[in-house]
């Protein structure tokens, strides 16, 4: 039933194995260990990888890991506490050599577990088969089967009917003996108190007890009146009133803008000058605004400002210190017992467990979710390092806060920091070197930036020398290609084309609107191609994740054109929505795809980073879910505020107080 058990040190020494199949299962353990243990998700025991299903145990005490894996399709019960079980055992059994630090002394060691595992297995297996269902009867054990043809046929009239017949002159019967019994108290009683016997008035019908015919009549009259509207009123009362006077109707005027002006003119930009053909923009001030920024953007971006931790404990420090130096009387009074306080808190030389821990993750929880971090990724991530410090033994003077809370920073930065690096800088210039355009496609909700993010990666592409074709796929927003025209014009009156031999550094391909976004981003590649374009920006329209009709829409377009990178673009406003955004978007991307390897999200481009603050919890909530880096961060609205991620900015702002 067990493919394979394996239990190893988190170094990568193997203690020992049991192989229950032919095969080797070292491609699954190293998923495992690349996907879950070196990226901080062991929040939850259970890993699936292809057809198999493995859960996991962490000893953090001696370092070790314990593994069984098995079919996915089966549903072995026994397994969690099958797991525990070969744990203690183990422990008990070599913890004078787990005891002994080293490598070299875990290699010379010898570990023959065999017959304790097999013995295990067996009791774990039998318990199993003790707690399983009862069987189901069979036919001959069930009461159907006892019952003959005859008693199963049912006839119309038959016993069915007698018992009917029965029932009703049961009935009768009793009502004609209560009956017997009413005149028989009566007349009981009319003997007793010497009146002659009354016979009872018949209840008349409608409820016209006791009304003489006339009465009735001036009743039904009176339903009838009501029934028809109530009496009319004299018309005189009516004629006694003055008519309304007619209201005028208000015409809806034109609305006048104090600094606005009249002049219409000013507003047309139809004019030659300002026409399609057009690639820069004349001289203005905004453009001189844009000339400063240049030479701000080659190279590597820069990073996102970092603000130690470290910086923020010296000023509480100096502050304590101030206040201490103003009233030494508190200060020497306070003094004691603050010694006392962080004596009570230190763990002397014991082990971790988890009611040690439970108060601390709680308060670390609820900061989390209150930085923005999506409440079942918070959950999780405290649930991580609850099973990353279980059994941890600690040092004399070491804090219980003071230690999850340097575990859980360890694990932020962990999550944050990617399991491949995109260099688009280094992929730009090995397409260039293939004589074939790199293609980036954007994608994401409603109002995120896309276009505003596209033009800033144009620029940071154009101040490292490469050429630019923005392909503009969002056919349905209006004012979709406008919005891209009026950047492209900035960008190449940035860098006019007369540097570059006369071709403008950035184009725009559009076909309009209401056409297929994928044969334009076809179409575009084909022309970037062909005229040796270096880089190609296809934007899409913004979709929701619920529309289904347009995510087929992107999937289509990503599964034809294959492009080298597929970025998200999302807002670090969100909170919980971040979660559902990505999981809809990358499901939607691997049920659409036409091939056997679907393309899904590669990269994240994280906006609004400059309207936060220190609630910076969207970086961990997107890069937990998709597992992808993120590529850029968006922190402001002019072309040179685009930024690389520093995990270690974005895990000081998040554990801020």
């Amino acid at each position: 039933m067990l493919d394979f058990f394996t239990i190893f040190s988190k170094g990568g020494l193997v203690l020992w194995c049991f192989q229950g199949v032919n095969g080797s299962f070292t491609g699954p353990v190293n998923a495992l260990i690349r996907s879950v243990i070196l990226q901080e998700r062991s929040g939850s025991n259970l890993f699936i990888h292809d057809a198999l299903s493995m859960k996991y145990k962490l000893d953090n005490e001696f370092e070790l890991v314990f593994v069984v894996g098995f079919q996915k399709i089966l549903t072995l019960t026994y397994v969690d506490k099958f797991l525990d079980d070969v744990q203690l055992r183990f422990r008990d059994r070599y913890k004078n050599q787990l005891e002994q630090k080293g490598a070299m002394k875990l290699l010379n060691g010898s570990f023959q577990f065999q017959d304790d595992f097999q013995q295990l297995l067996r009791e774990a297996e039998e318990s199993t088969k003790a707690c399983a269902p009862a069987p189901m009867k069979t036919f001959m054990q069930s009461q159907k089967s006892q019952k003959t043809v005859k008693s199963m046929i049912e006839t119309r009239g038959g016993e069915k009917g007698k018992e009917k017949e029965s029932n009703k002159k049961s009935k009768n019967a009793k009502k004609e003996a209560s009956a017997a019994e009413g005149d028989g108290d009566s007349t009981r009683g009319g003997t007793q108190s010497g009146l002659p016997k009354k016979s009872s008035p018949k209840p008349q019908e409608n409820g016209n007890e006791g009304l003489t015919p006339e009465e009735i009549k001036r009743n039904q009259q009176e339903f009838f009146r009501r029934m028809g509207g109530g009496a009319k009123k004299p018309s005189s009362s009516s004629s006694s009133k003055s008519p309304k006077p007619e209201k005028l109707q208000r015409v809806k005027g034109n609305r006048e803008w104090v600094m606005g002006g009249t002049n219409t003119k000013e507003l047309d930009y139809s004019n030659k000058d300002m026409n399609g053909s057009q690639d820069t923009l004349p001289a203005t001030k905004d453009n001189a605004e844009d000339l400063k920024q240049l030479g701000q953007m080659k190279g590597d971006l820069r990073s996102v400002d970092y603000e130690s931790s470290e910086e923020e404990e010296e000023d509480e420090e100096v502050v304590v210190s101030a206040a201490a130096a103003a009233n030494p009387s508190k200060s020497s009074s306070k003094s004691f017992r603050g010694v006392f306080g962080m004596l009570k808190g230190l763990v002397g030389s014991k082990s971790l467990s988890q009611e040690d821990m439970e108060p601390v993750l709680d308060k670390l929880r609820d900061h989390l979710i209150a930085k923005n971090v999506a409440a079942d990724i918070a959950s999780k991530l405290c649930e991580s390092v609850a099973k990353k410090l279980e059994g941890k033994v600690m040092g004399t003077f070491t804090t219980v806060t003071s230690t999850v809370k340097q575990a859980l920073q360890d694990s932020l930065v962990q999550i944050l920091q990617p399991k491949r690096r995109v260099d688009i800088l280094r992929d730009v210039m090995e397409a260039r070197a293939q004589r074939r355009p790199f293609v980036v496609t954007f994608c994401g909700v409603n109002g995120v930036g896309k276009s505003t993010n596209l033009a800033k990666i144009s620029f940071w592409l154009i101040e490292n020398g490469f050429s630019v074709l923005i392909a503009a796929c969002d056919t349905f927003r209006a004012g979709a290609v406008e919005q891209l025209r009026t950047h492209q014009r900035r960008l190449n009156s940035m860098h006019p084309p007369e540097e570059n031999g006369g071709r403008p550094r950035v184009q725009l391909y559009e076909k309009g609107y209401g056409k297929d976004a994928a044969g334009i981003a076809m179409e575009a590649i084909a022309y970037a191609r062909s005229h040796s374009f270096d880089v190609v920006l296809v934007d899409t329209a913004g979709r929701m994740q619920d529309n289904a009709p347009l995510m087929v829409a992107l999937a289509k377009l990503i599964a034809v054109n294959m492009p080298d990178l597929v970025l998200f673009v999302g807002e670090a406003l969100v909170g919980n929505e971040a979660v559902d955004q990505l999981v809809k978007f990358n499901q939607a991307l691997a049920d659409h795809s036409m091939s056997d390897k679907p393309r899904i999200i590669d990269g994240i481009v994280l906006t609004k980073f400059d309207t936060i603050d220190d609630k910076v919890g969207a970086a961990i909530s997107m890069t937990y879910i998709t597992g992808q880096p993120i590529v850029f961060v968006g922190t402001g609205q002019t072309y040179s505020d685009l930024r690389s991620l520093n995990a270690r900015a974005v895990v000081s702002a998040l554990m801020k107080a």
